[in-house]
C-alpha cells in the first residue's frame, strides 16, 4: 500500500503481537519504520482512535487508522558535488563516500554532505523520508571512507531500511589500529551506549548500553600496528572505533577514542613510527564491502570500494618501515 493521506486497515492474524510501527512501515511502502514511529508518538496514527506509543502490541480486532502527510520540502539545495558511483539503477545508487564528507546535512554542516551532492544527481530525492536526510538508509562517519547505498525511492528506502533492521546487510571493514593482537582473529560483544559524560562519544561503560558484536581477522601485521578485516553484526553509532578502542587496540588517526597517541613500535625506528602517525589526519577505516537484496529484483548485490589513497599509501610505508632491521 503507497499512501499520502488518510488510511486505515485492520489488524490480521500475521500482525498479531506486533509492534505498531513495524506493522506500519510493512502496510505503507513509503512510510520507513522511523518516520512511522514519529507519526504514532505526534499521534498521527492511533489504534482504535487512541493514541499508543510506536512499541504497542496489536491486538485481535484492532483498527488502525491515521494519515501520512505529503513530503515536507527540503530546506537545503543541490550541490555539484562529484561522487564516485559504484552502482546506480532507478531504485538505489551505491556510493564510494570519501572520508571528510558529511553524510547528511546537520548544524554546523548544511553544505557539502552527500545529500546535497545526490539531490543534483537524483532531484527527485528530495521527496523521500520528510526530513533532513532524504534516500539516507545508513551512514559512514564524515572521517570514514567506502561503499554506501542511498534510497531514490520510498518503497526502496523502506526495503533497504528494513534490511538494516534486520541486520540481514553484509558490512565488511578494514581498519589499521594500534598495537599487536595476539590472536589471529576474535570477536568483541562489548554494549554500547552514549558515555555518560562526554556527549559526543560513545561507551561500553554504563548500564544503558544496546547489545553490540563486531568479529576481526588480521590482514596483516606491521610493527606496532595492524591491519584488520571487521566484519559488524549489529550497527551501533561508532561501533568499530569504541570497540577497538574497548580492547586497547584503537584505530589508527582516531583522536576521538585515542587512536591519535603515538605509540612505540618494537622493530621500527620511533621516531620513523611517531612521524607516520602524526602525518594521518583522519580515522584509518574504510567501508570496504557492502553486501544487501534489491528491493526489486530481491537479487542479492555485493559492491566493494577501493581503499582510499591515504590509507593505501601509510599500509606501503608501513611495510617498509616494517622491514627494516
Amino acid at each position: 500500500m503507497s499512501v499520502t493521506g488518510p488510511f486505515v486497515f485492520s489488524v490480521e492474524k500475521t500482525d498479531f503481537n506486533q509492534r505498531l510501527d513495524v506493522i506500519v512501515a510493512s502496510r505503507l511502502s513509503e512510510c520507513s519504520r522511523s518516520f512511522a514511529a514519529a507519526l504514532i508518538r505526534n499521534g498521527s496514527i492511533r489504534v482504535n482512535r487512541t493514541a499508543v506509543k510506536p512499541g504497542y502490541r496489536l491486538k485481535p480486532g484492532d483498527i488502525v487508522g491515521g494519515s501520512i502527510p505529503p513530503p515536507e520540502p527540503v530546506t537545503f539545495g543541490p550541490e555539484n558535488i562529484p561522487l564516485e558511483f559504484l552502482y546506480e539503477d532507478g531504485e538505489l545508487a551505491v556510493i564510494n563516500k570519501p572520508a571528510g564528507m558529511v553524510v547528511h546535512p546537520a548544524p554546523g554542516n548544511y553544505t557539502g554532505t552527500v545529500v546535497n551532492a545526490m539531490l543534483f544527481h537524483c532531484p527527485d530525492l528530495g521527496n523521500i523520508g520528510g526530513d533532513i536526510r532524504p534516500g539516507i538508509v545508513h551512514r559512514l562517519d564524515k572521517d570514514t571512507s567506502g561503499a554506501m547505498v542511498v534510497a531514490k525511492n520510498g518503497t526502496a528506502h523502506n526495503f533497504l531500511t528494513r534490511q538494516f533492521k534486520e541486520r540481514s546487510i553484509k558490512k565488511e571493514y578494514l581498519a589499521i589500529v594500534h598495537g599487536n593482537m595476539k590472536a589471529d582473529a576474535g570477536r568483541i560483544c562489548l554494549p554500547i551506549g552514549r558515555h555518560p559524560t562526554q556527549r559526543k562519544k560513545m561507551s561500553t561503560v554504563g548500564s544503558a548500553g544496546r547489545r553490540a558484536e563486531t568479529l576481526w581477522q588480521i590482514k596483516e601485521r606491521y610493527a606496532g600496528v595492524t591491519l584488520l578485516r571487521l566484519d559488524l553484526k549489529t550497527g551501533r553509532t561508532h561501533q568499530i572505533r569504541v570497540h577497538c578502542s574497548a580492547i586497547q587496540h584503537p584505530v589508527v588517526g582516531d583522536a576521538l577514542y585515542g587512536g591519535g597517541r603515538n605509540i612505540s613500535a618494537a622493530g621500527i625506528a620511533v621516531d620513523k613510527f611517531r612521524h607516520l602517525i602524526a602525518g594521518v589526519k583522519r580515522q584509518m577505516l574504510h567501508a570496504r564491502r557492502l553486501q544487501f537484496v534489491h528491493p526489486i529484483t530481491r537479487k542479492s548485490l555485493t559492491f566493494e570500494a577501493p581503499v582510499p589513497e591515504d590509507m593505501r599509501s601509510l599500509m606501503a610505508d608501513l611495510a617498509t618501515y616494517s622491514n627494516i632491521p
